[in-house]
């Protein structure tokens, strides 16, 4: 996909949500998480968190990456599986799976970042439908390093999707990142 496409669709008149049929995808991980610099236990996750609060937005359907074999709960653990997953170009296996993706034509996809780009998870999800003529708009949470390099690895997996600019939210302000995600809506000319 030419990266230039990403800002084809921001204020030229795109379709509101109301007349498009949107889905929310999201990859997120609860229990024990890096924020701020220490090891917290978070009951949601951050990237569900951001997510619902596009669903209140759009009115989007929520669905949630979930993968067969579940993560530690404890952070270090997970982030030696992610890391593993990353070095081996591993494709886990998914336990939850969108029945029918025709009828989506905007997929808001939401992850943290992992080690630079999405977690392996969602490789597994961009490469299990067909996104051909889809828009597909990111969104990740983060401590610091922001999207990284996950718009590159979205748009070569679905080059034949349009890819919106994405939003990276450090995982330390989602609570307070609602204008941030309405004022994002806004901007790529997706809201109500």
């Amino acid at each position: 996909m030419d990266m230039n496409k990403q800002k084809e669709g921001e204020g030229q008149g795109m379709a509101t949500l109301k007349e498009e049929k949107c889905l929310i995808a999201c990859f997120s991980r609860e229990g024990n998480n890096y924020v701020s610099g220490k090891i917290v236990n978070l009951p949601v996750g951050n990237t569900k968190v951001v997510a619902d609060m596009i669903r209140e937005i759009t009115g989007g359907d929520v669905f949630s990456i979930d993968t067969v074999k579940s993560y530690p709960r404890d952070y270090t653990a997970t982030t030696n599986v992610a890391k593993k997953e990353l070095n081996d170009n591993a494709r886990p296996e998914l336990s939850s799976h969108v029945e029918n993706m025709d009828p989506y034509n905007v997929i808001f996809l939401g992850y943290p970042n992992w080690w630079g780009t999405m977690p392996m998870p969602v490789f597994t999800f961009l490469e299990e439908y067909d996104f051909s003529g889809k828009t597909i708009v990111p969104f990740c949470t983060h401590e610091g390093s922001g999207l990284g390099r996950s718009e590159k690895d979205i748009a070569k997996l679905c080059p034949k999707a349009t890819l919106l600019k994405g939003l990276a939210i450090q995982g330390s302000r989602v609570s307070a990142a609602k204008k941030d995600v309405a004022d994002w809506l806004n901007k790529i000319s997706m809201t109500l």
